[in-house]
């Protein structure tokens, strides 16, 4: 089969008509970017052999926004030396025409003639579907969807078996399939297809598994009876041994380690101490070397501060020369300006009535709101002082109740570790027995916590005296008291009796606050610079109202004047800048003059002040202090350090890491088997009582009984398996013998499919199962095999392999005489480069026997396939 030409209109994009013409026999390549137009043309061959004309559901063949079109396509191809003519049209005017060799068939006749020369069918309603496709379904590979053969090849299927069959020139026999369909019914009732036992073999299975199970559960039962037998008799066995509780030894040590561990706590906070103190001692060598240079330099500042007298002097007596110009220049312009504004002001006068005029009622109006927002703002004010007087008796801000607070914790705290480090003295007296502790006499059984020396008096005997913790109890004392002295001086100053006094007096501050804040809001709103200020608004505006009243009165009538007003104020601009530049010269001139003053006086004074300080008689006796108090913290920082260097090595020799280690571990120890105690003994209880229970049960009766009921439940399933097998071997040799049978079939299309495969993977094998679809990938790998199913091969691959099946199907549909025509829509875009020049190869050597359409956008891949591209653009402006 050769198509020769190819026509579409109104058919999607493609609204004008776009014809190709004289198709070659072999490769025919079309490029062209996306959205130009190459699967439009797939669709309409597609649509030109599997869509019925008169199907109404493939509106989608309309180009977009036109359904009043008309998709048509027109097909001329040769086969068996005739030209085959189709004219399609669809949707609105629809109708189907064909042409063999002159002869004209139309409508569903020719549409049958089609699909029984290409091998594929229609679907009974609405669109064709990939089912329908058979054999052109399989060759024309649409977008995307080389890589699947398994559906494709499976629709085709009848039509690729015809092939083979004519192929041999023979159908394949029949005979056996019943004798084999027998023997899998007979298997049938003993096995199921996968080979798992069903019906009365499965029961007896089931049986034969189910009294195993039992026995083993039996064995287990007694093995499990015996086991713990023994494990009772260990079990006494420690109970005794726990007796002697050797846990409490463990539990000393772990105290004593505690206890070292504490020692070696304080010398920590000791070396901390001294620490702090040795950098101290350092800064204060550091302030005492700073003074001591400070003297030094005051010698050499004395000279330097003579020059700059000097040259102070010099510069005020230059300055005093130039005063009488500069004061002369300035009284001319005084002059000149003095004139100039006389004269403006007479010009001015009628205009300034007006204004005057103007102002006045303008004043008026702002006076009125101003005196509103001054009476708001003064009772605003009286609030806020009344606020911030209440606040101004609660003294309790955060910062003091955080002081508070924590302190009440340090207080707190130092009460935790008292009772921890006090010594316990527990007592049990006999009755109408007592000894007296200090002031209180103790009788019966007790305890007492001793924070401080106390003396016991026994009845007849004499007394003991106690001295609780050492140091550390003594320190703790007095810790607690200062900690206690500085909370009773915080609750004073803040005048309250109690933390929760405190925080409640924290909290109404807190809303006072929030009150002040809001008022102190609106306050800025009335009188954003204060009341003050909106007073001395309200003052001025009376004051400029009066002001106003006044020299209106004062000006005269309204008259002619005598010079412009804009003459006179150009003279008065003119003699002003005269006067500026004369004040500006005077200015200049004081400002110098009195920076020359400033630096005389200053010069003279730091000189005065510099002399005193160096014949000051307390100046040498200073710096003797500071060499004395410099020699004493050398002497301080060495008495330091040495302590420092011995409690850090008596702290190392004791190690408090180890020290820690060794109570974790001691502690740990001693719980652990305290712990396994317990466990051992509620084991032993549990043990006895479960032994006595099985010991009723008669487990070996049980067993005895089982095993026999098992014999004869074994005996059966023998015989039964060896049914199943026998009818599984019958079927196997059967089933061999068809296989030898499908492989004859099967043989033309591996000779196909070895011709491509061997220009892509040589020396690999790929197997098609019975219903010719690709199965498994066989490859030498060294001196081994690599088997990889289809389905787990990558994309690439798969779509590669898809091809080359593809390409051995059209060359049986060949030999076998009936039409091929392969269409490629852009194939192959998953390949690398040296598989897609392999796979080249394999096109031109299949464009040898088939002509095949491929269209593509990517033309830098296919230029060395050895034909021509036709670009999409080229089409669409040929007609």
């Amino acid at each position: 089969m050769k198509l020769h030409r190819l026509r579409v209109e109104q058919f999607r994009q493609f609204r004008q008509p776009v014809e190709i013409r004289n198709l070659g026999s072999g490769i025919n390549l079309f490029t062209g970017p996306n959205e130009s137009g190459k699967s439009t043309l797939v669709r309409a061959i597609r649509a030109a052999f599997f869509e019925r004309f008169k199907s109404s559901r493939i509106d989608d063949l309309q180009p977009w926004g036109d359904s009043s079109s008309s998709p048509s396509v027109q097909l001329e191809f040769d086969w068996q030396g005739e030209r085959w003519k189709l004219s399609k049209r669809f949707l609105k005017n629809k109708r189907c025409d064909l042409e063999i060799g002159g002869r004209l068939f139309s409508g569903e006749e020719a549409e049958e003639k089609l699909a029984g020369l290409l091998g594929y069918q229609f679907a009974a309603r609405g669109a064709s579907k990939a089912e329908h496709w058979g054999i052109p379904g399989l060759l024309w590979i649409e977008q995307g969807s080389g890589h699947d053969i398994h559906g494709p090849a499976t629709y085709a299927g009848n039509y690729l078996k015809s092939a083979l069959t004519e192929n041999l020139g023979e159908i394949a026999s029949s005979a056996g399939d019943e004798l084999i369909a027998q023997v899998e019914r007979e298997r049938a009732i003993l096995l199921t297809p996968t080979g798992r036992a069903t019906g009365d073999y499965a029961e007896v299975q089931k049986k034969f598994e189910d009294n195993g199970e039992r026995l083993e559960a039996l064995d287990r039962d007694i093995t499990v009876y015996q086991q713990q037998v023994d494990r009772l008799g260990e079990l006494r066995l420690l109970e005794q041994q726990d007796a002697g509780k050797p846990w409490e030894h463990y539990q000393q040590q772990a105290r004593q380690a505690e206890a070292k561990l504490i020692e070696v706590q304080h010398w920590l906070q000791a070396q901390e101490n001294d620490t702090q103190a040795l950098k101290q001692c350092m800064a204060s060598q550091e302030h005492c070397r700073e003074q001591l240079a400070a003297f030094a330099r005051q010698q050499a500042d004395l000279a330097q501060r003579a020059a700059d007298r000097q040259k102070a002097e010099q510069w005020l007596s230059d300055m005093q020369a130039r005063r009488p110009p500069v004061e002369k220049q300035l009284d001319a312009a005084r002059t000149v300006y003095q004139s100039a504004r006389q004269t403006l002001k007479q010009a001015r006068q009628h205009e300034q009535h007006a204004a005057i005029t103007r102002e006045l009622v303008q004043i008026n109006q702002d006076l009125s709101e101003i005196e509103n927002r001054l009476n708001q703002s003064r009772t605003l004010q009286t609030q806020l002082l009344a606020h911030r007087a209440k606040l101004q008796e609660n003294r309790v801000d955060a910062a003091a109740l955080t002081r508070l607070q924590k302190t009440e914790r340090a207080l707190a705290d130092i009460d935790i570790s008292q009772q921890s480090a006090a010594t316990r003295l527990q007592f049990a007296l006999r009755p109408a027995q007592h000894i007296q502790m200090g002031d209180e006499e103790l009788s019966g059984q007790g305890e007492r916590l001793l924070l401080e020396p106390v003396d016991i008096t026994l009845p007849d005997m004499g007394t003991l005296r106690i001295q609780p913790g050492g140091e550390d109890i003594a320190e703790l004392a007095r810790r607690r008291q200062a900690v206690q002295d500085s909370l009773a001086a915080l609750l004073s100053a803040l005048q309250v009796s109690s933390v929760s006094q405190a925080e409640e007096r924290a909290e109404q501050r807190r809303i006072l606050q929030e009150e002040i804040k809001q008022g102190e809001y609106q306050l800025g709103n009335l009188a954003p610079k204060g009341i003050d200020e909106l007073a001395s608004r309200q003052a001025l505006h009376r004051q400029r109202q009066q002001a106003l009243n006044a020299e209106r009165r004062d000006l005269p009538a309204p008259g002619a004047a005598s010079i412009d007003v804009a003459t006179a104020e150009s003279r008065l601009e003119a003699s002003l800048e005269q006067l500026r530049t004369a004040e500006q010269s005077i200015n200049q001139f004081e400002k110098d003059l009195g920076l020359a003053m400033q630096a005389k006086h200053n010069a003279q004074t730091e000189w005065e002040r510099l002399q005193a300080t160096i014949q000051s008689p307390d100046r040498e006796r200073r710096e003797k202090a500071l060499n004395a108090q410099l020699m004493e913290l050398r002497a301080r920082e060495a008495a330091l350090t040495n302590a420092l260097a011995q409690r850090e090595k008596q702290i190392n020799e004791a190690d408090p890491d180890i020290l820690r280690q060794d109570k974790l571990r001691f502690s740990s120890t001693a719980e652990a088997m305290e712990a396994e105690a317990r466990k051992r003994s509620l084991e032993l209880v549990g043990l006895q009582n479960r032994l006595e229970a099985l010991g009723a049960s008669g487990l070996e009766e049980q067993r005895a009984e089982l095993a026999q009921h098992a014999e004869y439940i074994s005996r059966r399933r023998d015989e039964l398996e060896r049914r199943a097998n026998a009818l599984s071997l019958l079927l196997d040799l059967l089933s061999a013998k068809r296989q030898a049978l499908t492989r004859r079939i099967q043989a033309p299309l591996q000779r196909h499919l070895n011709h491509y495969l061997k220009l892509l993977f040589p020396q690999a094998n790929l197997s098609v199962n019975e219903e010719l679809i690709p199965e498994r990938l066989v490859r030498a790998a060294g001196s081994n095999e690599t088997h990889d199913d289809f389905t787990t091969l990558s994309f690439g691959a798969r779509e590669q392999l898809g091809l080359v099946s593809r390409l051995a199907y059209a060359d049986l549909l060949q030999e076998a005489g009936r039409p091929t025509l392969i269409i490629l829509d852009d194939a192959l875009v998953h390949s690398d480069p040296h598989r897609l020049a392999q796979m080249k190869r394999i096109l031109f050597d299949a464009a040898q026997r088939h002509q095949i359409l491929l269209f593509t956008c990517h033309p830098e891949n296919w230029r060395d396939l050895g034909v021509a591209a036709v670009e999409m653009q080229s089409l669409k402006t040929a007609l």
